[in-house]
């Protein structure tokens, strides 16, 4: 059966997505050194002992069209910022979820998210023909909250202790998302957000 997720560079004028690869793992902890990110509870970023581990599941869920990942690269700087990726696809179904996405953080509030996302839905939306596209955060990571909020997904629900943390401790996953029907007037206000930024 033909691959649904296929790799590919996406390009927009503030950032350009590349498909993460092996290579990569060094300039991804340049990245979440700039902040600490690893010391965030309510995510998971990598490591320097768990970044290997972290790129090779990426890779193999790509093998397995579950997942397309990138590198974030901001083109003022031409270095990598961060990661996000295209994950959980059902094809059958014309869904997936954008996540795994997180910058450094002189990269945050920039304006490097809204662009990065308008790219990943643009392509999801007008490429793949995606129905639905969702996004999931932590119930406690309010700034992922209010971030997807903003690009003007809707809140679905809340999956109450959905997942166990490697520590332990139980999380409630916010689930939001945006349909296809709702593109449209979303893709309008993102270029409107992009050029009142620019």
């Amino acid at each position: 059966m033909e691959k649904w997720l296929h790799q590919i560079t996406l390009e927009g004028a503030l950032v350009k997505l590349e498909p993460l690869e092996r290579k990569h793992n060094q300039a991804l902890m340049n990245a979440a050194a700039d902040g600490n990110l690893w010391d965030l509870w309510y995510t998971a970023i990598p490591t320097h002992e768990t970044v290997d581990a972290y790129i090779d599941k990426a890779l193999k869920e790509y093998e397995e069209d579950k997942s397309l990942p990138f590198v974030v690269i901001d083109k003022k700087t031409d270095r990598i910022v961060g990661t996000t990726r295209y994950m959980n696809a059902t094809p059958a179904h014309k869904r997936l979820e954008i996540g795994s996405t997180w910058y450094a953080k002189s990269a945050q509030r920039t304006g490097i998210n809204t662009a990065c996302k308008y790219l990943l839905l643009k392509y999801a939306f007008e490429e793949l023909h995606c129905i639905a596209v969702e996004f999931r955060t932590h119930w406690h990571n309010t700034p992922s909250r209010n971030a997807i909020a903003r690009l003007g997904a809707k809140q679905d629900g809340v999956l109450r202790s959905h997942q166990i943390g490697p520590d332990g401790t139980l999380r409630d996953t916010v689930v939001f998302s945006i349909t296809q029907s709702e593109w449209s007037v979303t893709k309008m206000g993102l270029e409107f957000k992009m050029r009142k930024n620019s």
